[in-house]
């Protein structure tokens, strides 16, 4: 019996159009129909569907595979992480720094590409490549190469590109306060013409590094970042952070906010020269010769604030710093841990100090007349 699909369309009582699925069949010699499914509940897109693909029943998998392999798909450029540090950039007043030429739009791909991913001048080559960084920045395509040549750009226009940024923070007047601090960074290399041996904050011996000094406004946003040889000390990175504050950001009543290394005696002369002021902390030496000189007395300690006014117009603040109130919750909660880690520490040490001490005992060196037994002193 050899069976054949087709759709039928009949109209019941001359009235109503119905539409039939019915199989055709050979069964002794005699055609005979049989209706499987009534599909008048279909929609006219449907019942052409059905009438199509019966008619091409023996092809569906054709025109269904067609389709997938003419499609072509590839990961197109990133375009969200670059628009929205693009859109910071411009917000904080660096695209503007930088400037409209294609070494200041280089420049600024660079600083995105470190906030994307940090990596080499190659790495941001690459990273561009899956970014929308020459679309949004309106560049033409660049290599490794432009970008470390950029790098010389920057080190040429440094100053330009520090002022631009200084007038659009502070267009009509100069800050009051000006906060600075230095860092250091260990470098692996030896050939670095700035690279040095000196205090080592990375805790890297035997490596040279560099000092770098920033300079920031009242609000701590960064002004001016200077790199230092790496031998240099916090105090005499401070000269020139006054040049710049007198000479280029326009001076005025300017108070320079340091820690107790940072401002002493030479740089407190170097402020008061140009009419400076500053703020900073007290070394013990200097608290024990202000207790001395009778300027502060033990009693103010006790207080939770205390101001004295002193002569030159030297304002000293006291605070208590008890753990009740005022301390850093977090710095506390920091120094509990290490106290306790130092303590288990301790007692997972005590049992082998116990087993290993009656082995410690020997012969101190003869004192005539005397003999002397103990521990060795390790």
């Amino acid at each position: 019996m050899v069976a054949s699909m087709h759709l039928e369309k009949t109209k019941s009582q001359g009235k109503y159009t119905c539409y039939l699925l019915r199989e055709t069949y050979r069964q002794d010699g005699k055609v005979k129909h049989r209706t499987i499914a009534n599909l008048s509940g279909c929609s006219a897109q449907e019942i052409e569907a059905i009438r199509l693909a019966l008619k091409h029943k023996d092809e569906l998998t054709q025109p269904l595979s067609l389709p997938q392999q003419d499609i072509d798909l590839r990961q197109g450029l990133s375009v969200g992480a670059v628009w929205l540090v693009y859109a910071m950039s411009k917000q904080l007043g660096m695209a503007q720094a930088l400037g409209p030429t294609r070494q200041g739009k280089l420049a600024l791909w660079q600083v995105i590409a470190r906030v994307l991913d940090q990596g080499s001048r190659l790495s941001a080559v690459r990273l561009a490549g899956s970014h929308a960084a020459c679309d949004i920045l309106d560049l033409e395509r660049f290599n490794e190469d432009d970008l470390y040549a950029n790098l010389d750009w920057l080190a040429e226009h440094q100053g330009k590109i520090e002022d631009r940024l200084f007038k659009s923070l502070h267009p009509k007047q100069t800050p009051g306060l000006y906060l600075y601090d230095v860092t250091s960074s260990y470098l692996e290399g030896t050939q670095n013409e700035l690279g040095a041996f000196g205090y080592n904050r990375d805790g890297k011996k035997g490596k040279r590094q560099i000092v770098i000094g920033l300079l920031c406004n009242d609000l701590g946003q960064p002004l001016s970042i200077e790199v230092f040889t790496g031998n240099t000390s916090d105090v005499k990175t401070l000269a020139s952070q006054i040049r710049k504050a007198t000479d280029r950001f326009g001076g005025g009543q300017v108070t320079f906010v340091g820690d107790r290394g940072m401002i002493k005696g030479p740089q407190i002369a170097a402020l008061a020269e140009e009419g400076f002021h500053y703020i900073t902390a007290l070394t013990q030496s200097q608290i024990d010769k202000l207790l001395s000189q009778g300027v502060l007395q033990m009693s103010l300690f006790d207080q939770p604030l205390a101001e004295v006014q002193a002569d030159e117009g030297m304002r000293y603040i006291l605070r208590r710093a008890c753990r009740q109130a005022g301390r850093n919750p977090v710095r506390a909660e920091e120094v509990r841990q290490t106290r306790s880690q130092k303590l288990s520490s301790l007692r997972r040490r005590l049992p082998a100090g116990r087993q290993a001490l009656p082995n410690r005992m020997c012969t101190w060196p003869s004192i005539p007349g005397r003999r002397w037994r103990g521990l060795c002193a390790t």
